[in-house]
């Protein structure tokens, strides 16, 4: 099947061609059919499998059909993260650049003036994040009583962001009378009892479950123990000359630590997760993309939108504990059937999520026994865990005390300071 085969426009295959695409993707097969007849689509789908295409290229044609366009918001593309919003609207721009349609994209951690800006110009289709989107509403500076199509795109993970409450905001401002797609990566109760609420007599749509990795990715796995992993780390990157690699930390102050031990060896990094400005993360991102950085270090939810094209490596420098985000990650490489590497550096206590990933996949990940650096730990005891964490408990405490302790000291100072001062002007 060729996107031909899919009766769209012209000014729609010509995009494409620039891009040269030619064969559409599964998911891409099934949801631009019954989209581009104006039926609800439920689709699950994981990050890679071309599910951006899927929704924009058949909204895209159905609004530039239409004559009476206003330049008012008649598609709502919602998405958790500012990374893979800024993607969906970059995306939107390739596929529609020959159509007439105008777009926008909104998101918070940066000011909204040229944001607001844009939307006064008027725009077809707006990609939001939903708290810029919800505070835009309440301005004033955006209507939704107009929406034709309404899509809500990595739904699972918007749940895991905490953004139900403000999901159901914005459903209760659409017009009943609409089209909406659903897309998630998994399918929970929640999830379910979410898409009832939107969606009216859906399209169900599967492809690439999320339990499958793509025969074009060579997987591997490092035993260690946790205090070698950035010797290993290291290691790996001068031995197989590696010039760019995404590196997932579990959390933000890991990627931090990893980021700062990297700069100090002279390799270049940067790290992005949500405590990261809004430039600050395109910066990492933009370097990343043009081959200023080797390493960019990502924790889960700043990595969605991530789209590098021909990335090669992945390297998981701590292992997830949900074996579905593991398939996520290790996605990011050999797409479009490209080839691709995933690494994982496996402490002790890291051998039970491995199993688990194993046993998700169907497959046995290699291991590479031969290295400088390999695991002689032991797993901790369930009595010697327990110790472990009350002493990290400890140390928590300890570390917020004494940052409340000399923060009271310098506002004290502070104080002694401005009354010096005070005390000083008045004798003069």
């Amino acid at each position: 099947m060729t996107f031909e085969d899919l009766e769209l426009i012209s000014p729609i295959l010509n995009a494409l061609k620039d891009k040269n695409y030619t064969t559409p993707t599964p998911i891409q097969q099934k949801a631009i059919p019954v989209t581009l007849q104006g039926k609800d689509v439920l689709g699950c789908a994981q990050t890679g499998t071309g599910k951006t295409a899927a929704f924009s290229i058949p909204v895209i044609q159905r609004l530039s059909q239409q004559n009476n366009l206003q330049k008012e918001i008649s598609c709502l593309i919602v998405t958790p993260t500012r990374e893979l919003a800024i993607q969906i609207n970059e995306s939107i721009s390739d596929y529609g650049r020959y159509t007439k349609l105008t777009h926008a994209v909104i998101f918070g951690g940066v000011k909204q003036g040229a944001q607001v800006a844009e939307l006064k110009k008027g725009v077809d289709i707006l990609v939001a994040t939903p708290g810029r989107l919800l505070d835009l509403c309440n301005q004033g500076y955006i209507q939704l009583s107009k929406i034709k199509v309404f899509i809500l795109d990595e739904a699972d993970r918007m749940l895991d962001m905490g953004f139900i409450n403000d999901i159901k905001k914005i459903i209760k401002l659409l017009p009943q009378k609409r089209q909406s797609l659903f897309f998630s990566a998994t399918m929970p109760k929640n999830i379910i009892e979410l898409a009832n609420t939107i969606l009216i007599k859906p399209v169900k749509i599967e492809v690439a479950p999320i339990s499958s990795t793509a025969e074009t990715i060579d997987q591997y796995k490092y035993l260690t123990n946790k205090n070698l992993k950035k010797d290993l780390l290291l290691h790996i990157l001068k031995e197989r000359e590696i010039k760019q690699v995404l590196l997932f930390s579990r959390t933000k102050h890991g990627a931090n630590r990893i980021s700062r031990d990297l700069k100090k060896k002279n390799v270049s990094a940067a790290a992005i997760h949500g405590d990261r400005s809004q430039s600050q993360r395109q910066k990492a991102l933009r370097d990343f993309k043009e081959g200023n950085l080797t390493v960019l270090v990502a924790t889960d939810i700043a990595s969605r939108g991530i789209d590098i094209e021909k990335l090669q490596y992945v390297i998981n420098y701590d292992i997830p504990n949900e074996p579905e985000i593991y398939v996520h990650r290790i996605g990011r490489s050999g797409r479009a059937g490209e080839t691709g590497v995933a690494i994982s550096l496996c402490e002790p206590e890291e051998i039970a999520y491995v199993r688990d990933i194993e046993r998700l996949i169907n497959k046995k990940i290699k291991e590479i026994k031969n290295h400088p650096y390999p695991q002689t730990d032991k797993p901790l005891t369930a009595a010697e865990k327990k110790e472990a964490n009350k002493e990290k408990a400890r140390k928590k405490q300890e570390f917020f005390a004494n940052r409340k302790k000399n923060e009271m000291k310098k506002r004290g100072l502070g104080q002694k300071g401005k009354a010096k001062n005070f005390t000083s002007r008045r004798m003069r």
